[in-house]
């Protein structure tokens, strides 16, 4: 009976599936159960298949059945078996895709074409370029609503120039994505190279861009990228990620974003004394959320102030939270008083005593000026 009324009951049947979203084995079971089952599960199993870890790759040659009639003018030049392609599909597979990873993207078809049996081998660069290529423009004619996009560019993405110039080409591909990931590998840039120009175009599409996660390079580039007035991020940006990045001058971002929520700091380079002396003389908050530091670091006594500066504003939430969503407490035990934070101290007991029996405060020694 249970079953019976979920399944006649497709949104929740679907909320219900959306919990196996990263369980592909679960929802390869779940597409065998009914019919309603298979079309809520297909759509899941086909939002990122680039990146399920498998080394089977056949789901590329379904997408390539989309080809249109110049397309497949083009595989035919190049030999192509069609019998590799499927005759008829039961769902529009590339509709589903909503998170696209170029260099996943690029090394699955490299993998698929080297499995696949391609008759014409002389023009294996070509062909492979043909494909990957392909592939794009059916996501594009698809009109697909694509919410996360993923530039990793070293040594072994390839096509990538081709890759960008079509996205800068069909810009309502990526113009809705909400998350945008680059990482550029020091070693892989050429001062010669047009990919940096053609990155900051792709990025210059969003003009609502939120979340943004740079690693992996030096920082001009993304001091270009991020204070540069023909890429404003300055008031959309909400949450910057900044992973193996060099930090020098960095504090000149943080004061020109205006509206950033959350900062995460992971195993970035020249995290010293000079860089947290920056960051205790921005003007604005600055709310770091993840802090990973390398051993290599250079971290001295400062660390500590600024440690101060982010628990301090940490401890403020806490206790805004407390006193919102805790209003019968009866015993409180409060122990490091500070200067920030003795007003919503007093504001959080005047909030509760109604319903306090016990109160202990325990401010240090040194947690209070003597002026306080």
């Amino acid at each position: 009976m249970s079953c019976s009324k979920l399944g006649n009951l497709p949104e929740l049947t679907y909320d219900v599936i959306k919990y196996f979203q990263n369980d592909y084995s679960t929802l390869h079971s779940c597409v065998l159960v009914n019919r309603l089952w298979c079309r809520l599960s297909i759509p899941l199993l086909w939002e990122n298949p680039f990146s399920i870890p498998t080394e089977n790759y056949n789901f590329i040659e379904i997408y390539l059945h989309n080809l249109n009639g110049e397309l497949k003018t083009k595989f035919n030049e190049h030999e192509i078996n069609e019998i590799l392609l499927p005759s008829n599909t039961l769902f529009n597979y590339p509709s589903f895709i909503k998170y696209l990873d170029l260099l996943k993207f690029s090394t699955s078809v490299r993998k698929w074409f080297y499995n696949a049996k391609i008759i014409n081998l002389k023009l294996v660069e070509d062909t492979k370029k043909l494909i990957t290529i392909s592939l794009l423009k059916i996501f594009i004619e698809n009109e697909v609503n694509l919410h996360t996009l993923e530039i990793n560019i070293n040594n072994y993405i390839t096509y990538i120039e081709g890759i960008l110039e079509l996205t800068l080409q069909n810009p309502n591909f990526i113009r809705n994505i909400k998350n945008l990931k680059i990482s550029i590998l020091t070693r892989f840039r050429d001062n010669s190279s047009p990919i940096d120009n053609l990155v900051l175009q792709v990025i210059n599409l969003h003009q609502n861009l939120k979340k943004v996660i740079l690693s992996y390079y030096n920082l001009p580039f993304y001091q270009s990228l991020l204070l540069s007035k023909d890429y404003n991020c300055s008031n959309t940006l909400n949450i910057i990620t900044l992973y193996q990045v060099n930090f020098s001058g960095l504090n000149k971002i943080f004061e020109q974003l205006n509206v950033l929520e959350s900062v995460h700091i992971i195993h970035c380079e020249n995290l010293n004394t000079s860089f947290i002396q920056q960051i205790l003389n921005l003007t604005k908050p600055f709310k770091l959320k993840s802090l990973f530091i390398n051993a290599i670091s250079n971290i001295d006594e400062s660390s500590l102030l600024l440690l101060q500066k982010l628990v301090s504003g940490l401890a403020q939430q806490i206790l805004e939270s407390v006193m919102k969503y805790c209003k019968n407490i009866e015993f409180l035990d409060i122990y490091g008083i500070t200067n920030e934070t003795v007003y919503p101290v007093i504001n959080l007991i005047e909030n509760i005593k109604q319903n306090l029996n016990c109160l202990s405060i325990n401010s240090g020694e040194s947690s209070l000026d003597n002026n306080s």
